[in-house]
């Protein structure tokens, strides 16, 4: 599949996620060809219930993510955070509460639906250090130098290209910044039949990395500190796996 391609079939899923969200339903990112039973694997019990009762429902309902970011990034007041992908908004507005007025909270997204939905989620939050940007995560609309942490919730193993990914995620990074991601990856070789399969690629496991080649790209990419912490095992053989990823700009 094109790269073009792929990024057409992901922002429809994610418009239809959207509107689901908005009509007070539940999407999911696993699809059934990936997971069985009715509850989500990836998905379920990321957040507290303490952290969920401070957002809009519909920015509950639309989270797809694999982790809890914002929990893991040691988030300061008055820092600069960018989601990479930030769909309905949740990380961005809980991040938004981490850093405080005097910190900024930016989410970047390239589905329409999903950005309408965040912008409404914000209103209803009330949270005025946050802006949400349309674009693509291969091409980062913000300055060089700009942004303290960059998060991502289960979103750069969706990217096609993931070496420019990393590579516009460091661009953006001021020196001595953090990159800290929950992503999917995989433990030893994806087989091609998977890696084929739209559906799995939505689904959030036929584009992992493996993850001695996610550190790889890191480090190619620029950044150094590298260190990858699996959250959740979702497969009985323990190939699939969420984990939280952390890198560092150099100074």
């Amino acid at each position: 599949m094109k790269d073009e391609e792929l990024r057409q079939v992901v922002s429809e899923k994610y418009a239809q996620a959207a509107l689901a969200a908005q009509k007070g339903g539940k999407s999911s990112c696993c699809e059934p060809s990936c997971c069985s039973g009715s509850t989500d694997p990836i998905t379920r019990d990321l957040y507290d219930d303490r952290e969920m009762a401070q957002l809009p429902e519909t920015a509950v309902k639309a989270s797809l993510g694999c982790g809890n970011p914002t929990a893991l990034a040691e988030l300061r007041p008055g820092e600069t955070v960018l989601d990479l992908g930030s769909g309905g908004g949740i990380d961005v507005l809980l991040s938004a509460k981490r850093v405080g007025p005097a910190g900024r909270a930016y989410g970047l997204d390239m589905t329409d639906e999903m950005l309408a939905l965040a912008r409404e989620n914000q209103r209803k939050a009330g949270a005025t250090n946050v802006e949400f940007l349309k674009g693509e995560i291969e091409k980062i609309p913000l300055p060089d130098n700009s942004v303290d942490v960059i998060i991502s919730n289960c979103v750069i193993n969706l990217a096609a290209d993931k070496d420019k990914v990393l590579q516009e995620a460091f661009r953006v990074l001021k020196p001595g910044a953090r990159f800290a991601v929950s992503d999917v990856v995989v433990r030893g070789a994806v087989p091609a039949d998977v890696r084929k399969s739209v559906e799995l690629w939505i689904g959030c496991l036929a584009g992992a990395l493996e993850e001695s080649e996610y550190c790889s790209k890191l480090e190619k990419a620029g950044f150094h500190q590298i260190d990858l912490e699996v959250t959740r095992v979702y497969t009985e053989d323990g190939k699939f796996v969420s984990a939280f990823v952390r890198a560092e700009k150099p100074r």
